[in-house]
């Protein structure tokens, strides 16, 4: 189906990007996924390209390009090409914008170039081993001590994990008060901040995840972005990006795992026949093939509405609902349809199955958002 809602300069983005990726991630996948993680090169040479947060202003080295259909290209090139390790929509996407929108100006001139750069990447720490979803369930504190805070505590699973060089670590301010937490920017070699074990997961192998420990750390009060007690709300208002960015890579990649999977049954053999000859093969496709069209218009109608700052929680959620469990019934369909070779991880579709299944979880897993669906409704 024709998509209606791209210029030709998003056209001529998307070719650009494309060719750096094709230059420089393809060549590097399997040794990225052998390695745990991505090379700090590629982050370097994406901000010499102008690919990291290209809607940050032109005076902290951005574009100021403020139109999220960039950042829905970039996230769609990377899910077509399968890697979830070089998290740029992470960076991008939903970092960046914390430093952007409850930063100070000194805060935006002290990091924003060198994150435009590539010179410093970004990484979210709300996760805890006892607290996912459930963000007023952390443990992490952070004490004001006048003119610094001293954080303790520890996050898990954290994306960039052993990358990343600055941190926006979610903390609790006030002890009565479970919604109160500030988020504070942690560096690289602040005394206290350890990296944990780089987690060994069931996909998504060239991405660092980690775990992260905050010993006593003394955040100086420049480090705290906004409002020491408003961070809750923060992560409230930034959510719906979140979950729009994994809207768009997830139906990108449910796109990506159809692909491979018609190109693998028009060229497999059954019985003497093409596996496409069968009418379950055909039905099936048929069926992938309309629901994904009708998610990418969804979507693209999302995307245009946060243009225009009209995109509700509650739709945002929706996005992310159906497309990652869409990606899901895609992958699991093409794993079937490739037989014993989709088992196989040679095969992309092997891989593509392994790094789907995280969709439904993180940025809040699908019950999380039928929850925020149904109290939409008034339910």
């Amino acid at each position: 189906m024709q998509r209606i809602h791209f210029d030709t300069e998003h056209n001529l983005f998307r070719q650009s990007f494309r060719s750096f990726l094709q230059k420089e991630v393809v060549p590097h996948q399997e040794r990225w996924e052998e390695a745990g993680m991505v090379d700090r090169a590629v982050w370097t040479k994406a901000g010499e390209m102008g690919f990291l947060l290209p809607w940050a202003d032109q005076a902290y080295g951005g574009s100021g390009i403020k139109d999220f259909r960039y950042e829905q290209i970039m996230s769609e090139e990377l899910a077509y090409i399968n890697e979830p390790g070089f998290m740029l929509p992470l960076h991008s996407a939903l970092c960046g914008p914390y430093i952007t929108e409850y930063g100070n100006e000194e805060q935006k001139q002290r990091f924003l170039p060198g994150v435009i750069r590539g010179e410093c990447i970004l990484a979210v720490a709300m996760t805890e081993p006892g607290a996912g979803s459930d963000l007023a369930g952390m443990r992490t504190s952070a004490v004001d001590k006048g003119d610094h805070y001293v954080l303790n505590g520890s996050k898990t699973y954290i994306s960039n994990g052993l990358l990343s060089d600055l941190v926006i670590v979610a903390a609790k301010t006030d002890p009565a008060n479970k919604h109160a937490m500030g988020l504070f920017l942690v560096e690289r070699g602040m005394p206290g901040f350890e990296r944990g074990r780089k987690l060994k997961k069931l996909g998504m192998h060239s991405q660092d995840t980690a775990e992260l420990f905050f010993n006593d750390v003394k955040v100086p009060k420049a480090n705290l972005l906004g409002d020491g007690k408003a961070g809750f709300i923060y992560l409230m208002q930034m959510l719906a990006q979140e979950r729009l960015t994994n809207a768009c890579g997830a139906v990108a990649g449910a796109e990506a795992a159809f692909q491979a999977t018609m190109e693998y049954v028009k060229e497999r053999k059954a019985f003497g026949r093409a596996v496409a000859d069968f009418q379950n093969t055909r039905f099936k496709l048929a069926e992938m093939r309309t629901q994904i069209d009708v998610a990418q218009v969804f979507v693209d109608r999302c995307v245009m509405d946060h243009n225009e700052k009209k995109l509700t929680a509650e739709v945002a959620a929706e996005a992310k609902l159906f497309t990652t469990e869409l990606l899901g019934r895609v992958v699991d369909e093409g794993v079937q349809l490739h037989g014993g070779a989709g088992y196989m991880w040679e095969y992309p579709i092997c891989r593509m199955y392994a790094n789907a299944r995280i969709q439904r979880i993180f940025a809040g897993t699908s019950e999380i958002m039928k929850e925020i669906i149904s109290r939409g409704l008034k339910l």
